[in-house]
């Protein structure tokens, strides 16, 4: 796939693996999951659509910790595959409310502050109403235009406080919110497609291995909390004891003044994230890629996911194989909207 650029993914899908017919779905699958809110710890609504688009499965389960999992194929099979996405989104929480009715808020996962300032921004309280990011015109700023942290930012709702008081409570969450479009070609743009992408991904792999009628166990995981420290990843590698995984999440496209050792081509497949713990068999992965004649790309990340966490650390017995694929894209988190 593509992130951090979602639309990488898309392209390759549409011209390795059939057509337009298969770019089709996957557009499906990702508009029904960008158009529900998920922030970290505050996915109940996006659930929904995971659960829906899982119903094939002979199994699907939600659990707050965890996420969405659905199971098929043998389920008695001692070899147990996952394929795993993140389904929730950065976005924002309500910490004040001022006495001019501003939201004072800080950041839910690694929000861009450059991003908030003039932007439209939706806040989910007792009502979804529609604020914007407050920024001083140009005209009136003083010394060096710096922007703030998000912390010391604020959401204008256009209310009163008291007015404000009605709808929002300190506690509610707030996102950035731009609808998905679809630009030039295969390549769209739009909120959460880090990672709704990757779970629209996974889910349709799912669709078509299942259709296969696997002799071995396949779970689907939509997972949770990844934007604030891969809890759900973690928790679900424990339940599902794996014995061998595949993480799809987004990465950089290849743009201006960024560096081309940590970025991909966009639309040149996905990128195989090579990292020190899982070296041996992100190798086999390209390996693999060049025997079926797929196009992938290969980057570097330093980071843990949750399933190498679980996998080197917690339990050391019984290692599950595993490799992290990788979609890339274009201006990544420009407030949970990315260009693929």
């Amino acid at each position: 796939m593509g992130l951090h650029s979602e639309c990488g993914a898309f392209v390759f899908i549409n011209q390795a693996l059939g057509g337009n017919i298969m770019f089709e779905e996957i557009e499906r699958l990702t508009r029904a999951l960008c158009a529900e809110h998920g922030t970290s710890g505050c996915e109940g609504d996006v659930f929904k659509v995971a659960k829906k688009e899982l119903g094939f499965c002979k199994e699907v389960r939600e659990n707050e910790l965890g996420g969405v999992v659905g199971i098929f194929g043998d389920l008695s099979s001692k070899r147990r595959i996952l394929l795993d996405a993140h389904i929730d989104q950065i976005g924002m929480i309500v910490t004040d409310i001022d006495e001019n009715g501003f939201l004072h808020v800080t950041n839910v996962g690694g929000v861009d502050r450059r991003t908030l300032p003039g932007s439209p921004v939706t806040v989910f309280g007792t009502e979804t109403v529609t604020g914007i990011g407050c920024t001083l015109p140009p005209h009136l700023a003083k010394g060096e235009d710096k922007i703030k942290p998000i912390a010391e930012q604020c959401i204008d709702l256009g209310l009163t406080k008291e007015e404000v008081e009605k709808l929002v409570a300190v506690g509610d969450r707030a996102a950035l919110t731009r609808p998905l479009k679809k630009l030039m070609g295969n390549r769209i743009t739009g909120t959460a497609l880090d990672d709704r992408a990757g779970c629209a991904c996974v889910i349709r792999a799912a669709q078509l291995a299942n259709e296969q009628n696997p002799d071995c166990c396949v779970m689907v995981l939509c997972s949770t909390k990844e934007e604030v420290g891969g809890q759900g990843a973690q928790v679900s590698a424990y339940a599902l004891e794996p014995t061998e995984a595949i993480a799809v999440d987004v990465s950089f496209a290849k743009q201006p003044d960024a560096e081309s050792m940590l970025t991909a081509e966009l639309g040149k497949g996905p990128m195989i994230g090579f990292s020190a713990r899982m070296k041996k068999n992100q190798q086999k992965a390209c390996r693999a890629r060049k025997a079926r004649k797929y196009p992938v790309s290969a980057g570097s990340h330093g980071r843990q996911n949750g399933y190498e966490l679980r996998r080197d650390q917690h339990h050391p017995r019984r290692r599950a194989r595993g490799a992290h694929l990788r979609a890339a894209a274009q201006h990544a988190h420009p407030g949970g909207g990315l260009r693929f």
